[in-house]
């Protein structure tokens, strides 16, 4: 099992960032305790060395879904402002939220069409409307339909009808792929601040 973990330190201040850094090495050591793998698949650095934005962690085996959870929410940095002198504020915070990464491709495979024979009416003459020259072209593992009669031959309509096929699921999957990356996005400003899941100290 794989489980995908996006760490941000949203719109936060400086210390945001910093405290994130912190917390992403304190994950992954407490993953390394517990013998579940982790990884950074993505990061974005922060304006400091040793900053982060955001860190993007694949974490996996039989225990990762529990493991993620125990990480979900808002996590909270306990500790003075390396950047800021005198008593001040000490809780910096960061969300931690599951997301999905990429989108599995539609393979697109002839020979998953239904080919159909099917009439229309219209214009066309006779032929047109008396031979099923016409194609109903269904995508089973998706369940797209295309009809087609732009021609006066079955063959060439057929050929349209594939090609129609394979254009809608692309752009499905393209649909699918920028809702993803949306989604992903859209964590950086569910930041709240206050009320953390877990809290963290040097």
């Amino acid at each position: 099992m794989t489980v995908h973990l996006m760490l941000s330190a949203g719109r936060g201040p400086l210390e945001c960032a910093w405290a994130l850094a912190r917390l992403v090495s304190r994950l992954e050591a407490d993953a390394a305790k517990r013998k579940v793998p982790a990884r950074r698949l993505e990061s974005v650095a922060g304006e400091r060395p040793g900053t982060f934005r955001s860190v993007l962690l694949e974490i996996g085996g039989d225990d990762a879904a529990e493991f993620a959870a125990s990480w979900t929410g808002t996590l909270c940095w306990q500790a003075p402002s390396p950047y800021r002198t005198g008593p001040g504020r000490k809780n910096w915070y960061v969300t931690a939220q599951p997301c999905q990464v990429g989108v599995r491709r539609t393979v697109f495979d002839e020979a998953d069409v239904e080919i159909v024979p099917t009439r229309t009416g219209g214009p066309g003459g006779q032929h047109r409307n008396k031979a099923s020259t016409a194609v109903r072209a269904t995508h089973r593992p998706s369940g797209t339909v295309v009809v087609v009669d732009t021609e006066r031959q079955f063959s060439l309509n057929r050929g349209i009808a594939m090609r129609l096929l394979r254009e809608r699921l692309e752009a499905g999957d393209a649909v699918a792929e920028r809702a993803v990356d949306t989604a992903r996005w859209r964590i950086h400003d569910e930041l709240v601040r206050g009320n953390p899941a877990r809290v963290e100290r040097p």
